[in-house]
């Protein structure tokens, strides 16, 4: 993955993600389940949620999911029209980055929460593909809580290409020229499903 130190061949799961223009590698057990239920719990509980709205042909709709964005003082990040600025690092996210950051060589200062609070909260079809995230985009998605299908698809293409179940404490890693070819999404489900939990942790290297 440009940009990232080496990690051992058998660290990431990852023999279905092998995309043409991506670079995605998968984790489907990244944490124990216990790690993983006491953080879900804790950044649950812990988090100042806030419900966005976005303006679509003239009227405001709030997003169908519940966010957050944690970050160094100057990781100011602009997406869906909007300019979010960082909240301090709180202990725990602390840790989590601190644990991303020597697994992959890479800096990260940055962290998206997204809690999907059951199969209607969703996420749109887009790419990360903002300027201040740079010319190859890093994104470290871990997953907590209740499963949810993640769809990908070529840009200019309507067609879902591929897709991954999401598991509670999996990682998903996007970087290269991902996203500049594909677009993925959380689609909204009728299937009963537990809350689910994202965070995306990203390096911003230009800030606003």
């Amino acid at each position: 993955m440009s940009g990232i130190d080496p990690t051992p061949a058998d660290l990431f799961d990852s023999p279905d993600l092998n995309l043409a223009d991506a670079d995605l590698r998968y984790l489907p057990a990244w944490l124990d389940r216990a790690t993983a239920d006491h953080w879900l719990e804790r950044l649950v509980s812990e988090t100042p949620w806030q419900q966005p709205e976005v303006v679509l042909y003239g009227r405001r709709h709030p997003v169908p999911r519940l966010t957050a964005w944690y970050g160094d003082t100057d990781a100011r990040y602009r997406y869906s029209g909007m300019t979010h600025q960082p909240l301090p690092w709180t202990p725990l996210l602390a840790e989590i980055r601190q644990r991303l950051v020597e697994m992959l060589g890479c800096p990260l200062n940055g962290a998206l929460l997204n809690y999907y609070r059951d199969g209607q909260d969703s996420m749109g079809w887009h790419s990360d593909g903002e300027r201040e995230l740079g010319d190859e985009p890093l994104v470290v998605s871990l997953s907590l809580g209740g499963e949810r299908r993640f769809d990908l698809r070529r840009k200019g293409h309507n067609r879902i290409e591929h897709s991954l179940t999401l598991a509670h404490g999996s990682l998903l890693v996007m970087g290269g020229q991902t996203q500049h070819h594909w677009q993925h999404q959380v689609a909204k489900t009728r299937k009963p499903c537990a809350p689910r939990l994202n965070l995306t942790f990203r390096l911003i290297r230009a800030p606003l």
